[in-house]
């Protein structure tokens, strides 16, 4: 059995820039969402630290860049298509061999590219978050250290 694979499809230059934010909890929610200032109004603190409330709780918030020459995306999964072998081989790359026989078809996963962004806001309950406190900025840290690597 051959392992799917994935593409991301880009809708070029004109996506929209997106304004990422990692919150303390857990939001049944995966879509946009229209902005509120009644629910949602961060302020600025200090040059560094925003503040906002989020069901009575305070939160603190810490912008972190990604490094130069790194970007994120926000994607949408669309449906699967059918690829044959061929095709995969050129998703793949030229240095992966192909180990499927010629005739083998293969589900592609494709996700769509919606926005992009170059920082994400980080918050915390009782402080800002750091890269030696926070688990998910200490393992994007890791995963850019590695793929550095690679």
């Amino acid at each position: 059995m051959v392992p799917p694979l994935f593409a991301i499809e880009s809708d070029g230059p004109t996506r929209r820039k997106a304004n990422v934010n990692l919150l303390p909890c857990r939001i049944h929610h995966d879509g946009e969402v229209n902005p509120s200032s009644t629910f949602w109004n961060p302020t600025q603190t200090s040059e560094e630290v925003q503040t906002a409330y989020m069901r009575g709780r305070k939160l603190y918030g810490k912008a972190v860049k990604l490094p130069e020459g790194y970007h994120g995306i926000v994607v949408e999964k669309t449906d699967a298509k059918d690829q044959t072998s061929t095709m995969s081989q050129e998703l793949m790359g030229e240095d992966v061999e192909a180990i499927e026989s010629p005739d083998e078809q293969l589900k592609v996963d494709t996700m769509r590219g919606k926005a992009v962004f170059d920082q994400l806001m980080i918050w915390g309950h009782e402080s800002t978050s750091d890269s030696t406190a926070d688990p998910f900025v200490r393992g994007m840290e890791e995963w850019i250290a590695f793929a550095e690597e690679v």
